[in-house]
């Protein structure tokens, strides 16, 4: 008897594993008849039957379901089982599940809430269903702060929110679709597989050349999706590391101990007692920071908290003695639609001094024209001997010159207010993001 119960319990947990990958692939086969830009990703899971979890979750390889709550949900109503499936793809595509502390209720709920968002901008008929007044009001607040809404910019307005823990719960209820518990920073002990996030980033990238080729109608109907997609494909520089760009060598007094042969100098020692046979050179090349140009745009839409932490990022950067000659020739611009202040900064001291009395001047409209036209004014008058080039800090709203200037330009825009501009083809497009002060190209 006991054998035929455990033979009955066998058969019913084979049958409800293969009820439960049958409604996956339904869910991925409709999910693909509207968004064919998704095929790698949504074929890219195995499916595992585990009914510690609910509904399902994923680890980035595996989705994991609840065959009977997987089965209560199909039956009420099967576009939420398309829309978690394709929140768990976002959360891969995305690497949510490779990013951040998982253990951080706010995080796994800034993730949920940047998928979601997504998800309900999808004019898509397999995941379309009305938005609830809670969720509405949750995505006009954070859209009124005029912020890049990716998970990690979500959890930093979350945090200044300053939530009750009614307020957190009721979110958390409205955007709760999938577990995390797999997700790798869950487990201490799991070490996460090498090509994993890589397999993502390709299946990324991917879509990012698909939607704006082949499937631009797609591209369409499917919201921020590209929009978020190119953002987290942009690569990263460190900030220190691009103004080295505009250094150049130079010939400073001190050591050089590549120079330097310690089998003279100590033969001499030996030899005479006090007198080395050769000294080091006085002198050695460096390769820092002398002539290049900073704008700063001050019009009227351009935030002037955002400009001040630019100006106080470039200042560390610039007072490193690493970084910074002895005697510089530095031009600190404020212009909008003209050029309104133009400082000239030659030493440590004087650039201490500018930042300790900075006031902006400006709110006027936009336009980069007189800010290149007055560079070029200064270098025919000899002003700059080696420009090596000029950093363009903006908004991007503006009308920009035709032609190319004889000097390297580099236009930097925050992540914060970044919209995707388009500047000259001669030009550079950084994005820097205030978090890490990382530049994204």
């Amino acid at each position: 008897m006991q054998k035929w119960k455990e033979f009955d319990e066998q058969e019913a947990a084979v049958r409800l594993d293969a009820l439960g990958r049958q409604i996956l692939l339904a869910a991925r086969d409709e999910l693909y008849m509207g968004m064919r830009f998704l095929d790698v990703a949504l074929c890219s899971f195995e499916y595992v039957m585990d009914t510690t979890i609910s509904p399902f979750g994923t680890d980035g390889r595996m989705i994991y379901f609840h065959p009977q709550h997987l089965g209560g949900m199909y039956r009420t109503n099967r576009v939420e089982v398309n829309r978690g499936y394709l929140h768990m793809v976002m959360h891969c595509i995305f690497r949510h599940f490779l990013k951040g502390d998982q253990k951080d209720a706010y995080w796994n709920l800034s993730c949920d809430i940047a998928v979601e968002r997504i998800i309900d901008g999808f004019f898509h008929r397999s995941v379309r269903r009305p938005k609830s007044l809670l969720r509405r009001e949750t995505y006009r607040k954070l859209e009124s702060a005029k912020k890049v809404l990716n998970a990690e910019r979500i959890y930093v307005l979350l945090k200044q929110w300053k939530l009750t823990e009614k307020e957190f719960d009721k979110l958390v209820q409205e955007f709760y679709v999938d577990d995390h518990k797999y997700w790798m920073s869950e487990d201490p002990n799991k070490k996460p597989e090498p090509d994993l996030e890589q397999n993502w980033k390709n299946i990324e990238e991917q879509m990012e050349t698909d939607l704006e080729t082949f499937s631009k109608e797609a591209s369409e109907q499917s919201g921020d999706l590209l929009g978020q997609i190119k953002i987290e494909n942009r690569e990263k520089y460190d900030y220190k590391k691009f103004l080295k760009k505009f250094a150049v060598m130079r010939e400073e007094i001190g050591v050089d101990l590549d120079t330097f042969d310690y089998s003279f100098y100590s033969y001499g020692l030996r030899l005479y007692g006090n007198m080395p046979l050769i000294e080091p050179q006085e002198t050695k090349e460096v390769k820092k920071i002398d002539d290049f140009v900073v704008v700063i745009d001050t019009s009227m839409s351009c935030s002037q908290e955002l400009t001040k932490k630019f100006l106080e990022e470039t200042y560390s950067v610039l007072r490193d003695e690493t970084s910074f000659l002895k005697k510089v020739n530095v031009h600190i611009l404020q212009c909008d639609e003209k050029v309104h202040s133009d400082v000239k900064i030659t030493t440590k001291e004087e650039l201490e001094a500018y930042m300790e009395n900075l006031e902006l001047y400006g709110q006027g409209g936009t336009d980069f024209r007189p800010a290149f036209a007055y560079v070029d004014e200064l270098l025919e008058q000899g002003e700059f001997q080696q420009l090596k080039g000029l950093i363009y800090f903006t908004d991007g709203y503006g009308i920009y010159p035709k032609k190319m200037p004889c000097y390297k330009t580099a236009f930097v825009f925050m992540q914060d207010d970044y919209q995707d501009r388009e500047v000259p083809p001669w030009a550079v497009k950084l994005i820097l993001c205030e978090d890490d002060w990382k530049i994204e190209n």
